[in-house]
């Protein structure tokens, strides 16, 4: 599950926290689409079209319905590095 959350965290472009508890390899499939404002006529994977990607549900509910978990967004203390100045150093010859 951690590697999964970090693919999660990184495909959502936020922070996730793993809290299932759950330890050891898992293989699952999951079915969703990211893609809500295509172009008419234009085709999603698994040959969908635009006008029914609508039945493609989204990656929290594909979470939720096919694996059983939630994502629940939360505030909480988060660790960071904050660069606050950079130089160019010289490269000698």
């Amino acid at each position: 599950m951690t590697d999964f959350t970090r693919f999660l965290g990184d495909f959502l472009d936020r922070p996730l926290v793993d809290e299932t508890e759950l330890a050891g390899t898992f293989d699952f499939e999951l079915q969703f689409t990211a893609l809500r404002s295509s172009l008419p006529g234009e085709t999603i994977p698994g040959g969908l079209s635009v006008g029914n990607v609508d039945e493609v549900p989204t990656v929290f509910t594909a979470i939720q319905e096919q694996l059983g978990l939630k994502l629940e967004a939360r505030k909480g203390p988060l660790d960071v590095v904050v660069v606050d100045h950079a130089e160019r150093v010289p490269i000698g010859n």
